[in-house]
Formats: C-alpha cells, structure tokens, sequence
C-alpha cells in the first residue's frame, strides 16, 4: 500500500468511529418509564430569553428516569426549560402556556415532578410541586 492509500484509510476509518459515537448515544427513547410528550410550548422570540414548556405522560414514578428526560430535553444558555410530569391514566393539560403558571390550575394536584433548568443552566428537580 502506498502512503496515500494508508492516509485515506486512517480517515475513513476514524471517521467511521466518530459517526457511530455519534449515533450509538443514549437519548429519550432509551429511558425506561413510557414517556410521551403531551403539548409543548416554546416561544417565539429569538432575540431575548426563550422560554420552553413542556407536559409529557409517564406510565411510572421513576425519578431518576425523568430527570434524565429533562436533561435531555433542548434548552438555551439565556432561556428557561420546564418540563411537567403527569401520570398517563391522570387528568393530563393538552395546551401549554408562556408564563409562571403554564397550564390551568385545575390540574396541578396530578402534577407529579417538575425539572426547570434556568438560565444560569441550574437544574432543580421538585417531586410533586404544585400540591
């Protein structure tokens, strides 16, 4: 093999291996807890702080499975991400709101955790947070 040869293969290679890291990671779907998101809401300025608010069902109380969801949920260095967790067969909002309250008071009791990161990229994770 020549030197040209054993250059290209260097780089197909390499690049192979950084497609499939890419590929191969872990995301929402490989989260055990049946998640599914409901109603979402982002607005759309994109010049100042974006908020996103998100209501997803789950089919369990793993806390460490929704945190991760929220982790992996989009979020801006100078935005807000609020993800809302309610059981599937519960009373679950279809509509989210911008705001401090994002859906009707009505369902807070089924709330069961709330993830927000801000926009300092502080994380808190409340169980049960609007009781």
């Amino acid at each position: 093999m020549k030197l040209n040869d054993k250059i290209l293969l260097a780089a197909v290679l390499v690049l192979g291996i950084v497609m499939w890291n890419s590929f191969s990671q872990d995301g929402v779907g490989d989260l055990r807890g049946g998640f599914e998101e409901v109603a979402s809401y982002r607005n759309e300025n994109n010049t100042g702080p974006i908020q996103r608010v998100y209501i997803v069902s789950v089919e369990d109380t793993l806390w460490s499975e929704m945190r991760q969801y929220g982790d992996y949920m989009l979020h801006s260095k100078l935005g807000n991400t609020k993800v809302y967790f309610f059981h599937k067969d519960a009373e679950i909002p279809t509509t989210a709101v911008r705001g401090d309250v994002n859906f009707s008071t009505a369902f807070n009791e089924n709330c069961l955790a709330k993830y927000e990161k801000n926009a300092s990229g502080l994380v808190r994770f409340d169980r049960y947070p609007l009781r």
